[in-house]
């Protein structure tokens, strides 16, 4: 195993040899697993931990260690055979696509973990999504082929079957289950035979391809051939007539299509088992892309002009705050990739979305939760910053000499709420304190005080992030707290047009309040609030449009029935009048909130439900019990797929309807059942329901 490199060593390294990729996977399909194995070999871990004993250097919270997930993304920085690897292992669970989500924003590649008995899941839909967005190419690990049930072929055919994907197999596993002994490089022709006692310091050692194992690898190495042919004129004339191109060759031919992301290379291996990681790795700088392979980062100037980054240390500096973490010990560190330039130590740069200046006090490279100082970090590399103040995600980091907006990240809104509340005034202020911390580690965390509660109010994407987070109250900064049932984040819209009028006019002597809005209300569906100006002949002073505006947005807030959110709502500002003397920016807010009151009663307003796209599996003897629950639930089964002796039933229900669904679901199948769910859209209530909540909403 190779000796740990020191910062300055490992910095060196040139751009062409760099690669910053991510393990992303659905959960429990061996990500963090993998990044422990690649840490092992690459030499930057003497000892490999392991979930069940949670000791695992890259889900080093605790309560990734007690739940045994990952929930943050952990980055590290490894070298393998004179190649520099940045790697981010990101979470599996739904609850924190948000992680996967800023760490693809900055990645250059990817690996896709599947778990060999299962292949593609819902999760990895979802993961693979999101690397689409990016244009992020990807190789595929197919892991746990030691497990009883493992099947390397369907999980390699559910690529294309389930993504739409293409892929071609470039090595191909000796054995499966407790028969897997050995690997086969198809791009090579050679084969690896692994230590019978999965010793993990024992090497591999090459072999000639097995002799029953010659027809199968003859077929692949075919079909890998004419796959990568397409993308490539020559090696297509090569093999038209019929001549075997170089090993050299036809890497280079295959990482083409798969920077490209026209092709997915496909690898076989047990990481638990330490089967193939040695593969993955020698792909992994063969295949993925380095910061000069992926087109320059784009971005506007102050005048809305497009700005290329090009991965140079001679350009002026620009780069991405992609993640805020606190440190008990250090306070906040903010990850970075740096796209073009160099950020040093003891200088200033330019925060383009605050515009402010921030003072660069120290740079680290990032070991999961070690660190290593460094003076500087140059084009192409990942590390993060120590004591940023007004720096959150997403904000671009810039030489004052060339101010550049990059492309944010944009994040789920939350749809489900809790109130919570502190023991004692103490643990108030701490608690105010440590929710906004956890706000701006999590975009899609949010607080707040209801205004006509006064509670105080967490909110999320689900469930489990938002018990994370209390947990982390607790455990992390010491706050005694207590948690109500959770909220759905319902929403409210209205189905008729109607024009209505809002007048607000107050006489008291002196100057008095005079504002008048004549305003058209229309259903908006999925394009959210909408205002449009249509005043003509001056009826209305153009300096009280915008407060017009602002007036019916702050009134939107407060909602039309019960007091939640109103969305997709068209205005249209149409007619008025005013005051010479008494006409103000308040009287017309004031008028506009009287107008937008005025349409509850004309427009059949109406409250709107989060409707989840649930993934359920059950074994077949339990599907009955499965489908007549979700029935119960108001669900609408969207489909059904055998999966062994198993059955994924694909469902769309209330979310209101899923609260402690895993505990139920467990009662039905004897603990053996397993579901996924992603919010899906908002969905009218049944008028039974909107009833309901209306009545508790007013009790």
């Amino acid at each position: 195993m190779a000796e740990t490199h020191d910062a300055e060593q490992i910095q060196s390294i040139p751009l062409d040899k760099v690669r910053n990729i991510g393990i992303m996977a659905h959960i429990d399909a061996g990500k963090t697993t993998t990044t422990e194995q690649i840490l092992y070999y690459t030499g930057e871990n003497y000892k490999i931990g392991t979930t069940k004993d949670g000791t695992l250097a890259m889900d080093f919270m605790k309560q990734e260690q007690e739940r045994g997930i990952t929930i943050q993304s952990a980055a590290t920085v490894c070298e393998w055979g004179g190649y520099r690897i940045n790697v981010i292992d990101t979470p599996g669970h739904v609850d924190f696509t948000a992680e996967v989500e800023r760490s693809l924003r900055v990645l250059d590649g990817a690996v896709t973990v599947l778990d060999g008995k299962n292949g593609v899941e819902p999760q990895t839909e979802t993961v693979w999504r999101q690397a689409e967005k990016y244009k992020i190419p990807r190789l595929v690990f197919v892991n746990k082929l030691d497990a009883v049930g493992a099947d390397f072929e369907m999980s390699a055919k559910s690529i294309k079957q389930k993504l739409g994907a293409e892929y071609v197999v470039i090595t191909y596993p000796i054995g499966l289950g407790k028969e897997f002994n050995g690997i086969i490089d198809l791009v090579k022709m050679i084969a690896w035979k692994f230590d019978d006692q999965n010793r993990a310091e024992i090497p591999p050692v090459k072999i000639d391809i097995p002799e029953d194992y010659k027809d199968v690898a003859a077929k692949y190495h075919e079909e890998l051939l004419e796959k990568v042919s397409n993308y490539d004129d020559d090696l297509m004339m090569k093999v038209l007539n019929g001549e075997e191109p170089s090993v050299e060759e036809l890497t280079a031919a295959l990482r083409k299509a798969t920077i490209t992301g026209e092709l997915h290379p496909v690898l076989a291996g047990s990481a638990y088992k330490h089967k193939g990681i040695q593969n993955l790795l020698d792909y992994v700088v063969a295949l993925l892309p380095s910061p000069l392979d992926v087109p320059p980062e784009k971005g506007k100037d102050k005048n809305g002009n497009e700005v290329l980054c090009h991965a140079s240390n001679d350009e002026p500096l620009c780069s991405l705050a992609f993640k805020i973490t606190t440190d008990p010990f250090i306070g906040k560190l903010t990850f970075v990739r740096i796209y073009s330039g160099v950020m040093k130590t003891g200088t200033y740069v330019r925060n383009v979305n605050k515009g402010v200046n921030e003072r660069i006090s120290r740079l680290v490279l990032m070991h999961a939760d070690k660190r290593q100082d460094v003076e500087e970090l140059h084009a192409g590399e990942i590390g993060a910053v120590v004591g940023l103040k007004a720096t959150s995600t997403g904000n671009s980091l810039c030489d004052e000499s060339r101010e550049v907006t990059l492309e944010s990240i944009q994040f789920s809104d939350p749809v489900i709420s809790e109130a919570i509340e502190a023991a004692s005034k103490a643990d108030q202020e701490k608690m105010a304190i440590a929710l906004m911390k956890l706000c701006e580690e999590d975009p899609t965390f949010h607080f707040y005080t209801n205004q006509e509660t006064g509670q105080s109010i967490i909110a999320g994407v689900g469930e489990l992030q938002l018990d994370v987070n209390v947990t982390r109250l607790r455990d992390d900064f010491g706050v005694k707290c207590t948690v109500g049932a959770p909220q759905v984040a319902y929403r409210e819209t209205i189905r008729k047009t109607a024009e209505v009028e809002g007048r607000y006019i107050k006489q008291s002597g002196g100057h008095g309040q005079y504002g008048v809005v004549d305003i058209r209300f229309e259903p908006n569906p999925g394009k959210g609030y909408e205002f449009v100006d249509a005043v003509v002949g001056g009826a209305i002073p153009k300096e009280f449009i915008k407060p017009t505006d602002d007036g019916l947005r702050d009134a939107m807030t407060r909602g039309l029935i019960a007091g939640y959110p109103a969305i997709d709502i068209k205005a249209t500002l149409f007619d008025g009048s005013y005051h010479d003397v008494d006409s103000s920016e308040a009287a017309y807010k004031m008028a506009a909130g009287l107008a937008f009151k005025e349409a509850a009663a004309k427009c059949d307003p109406v409250i709107l439900e989060p409707i989840v796209h649930a993934e359920i599996t059950t074994p077949n003897d339990y599907l009955g019990t499965v489908l007549g629950d979700i029935s119960s639930r108001r669900g609408v089964t969207d489909g059904m797929e055998a999966h062994g002796n198993a059955q994924v039933v694909s469902a769309f229900v209330p979310l209101a309807n899923m609260f402690g669904y895993i505990s139920d679901l467990r009662a039905m199948t004897q603990g053996r059942g397993i579901y996924q769910m992603t919010f899906d859209h908002y969905q009218e209530v049944p008028k039974t329901v909107q009833d309901e909540i209306v009545k508790k909403r007013n009790s």
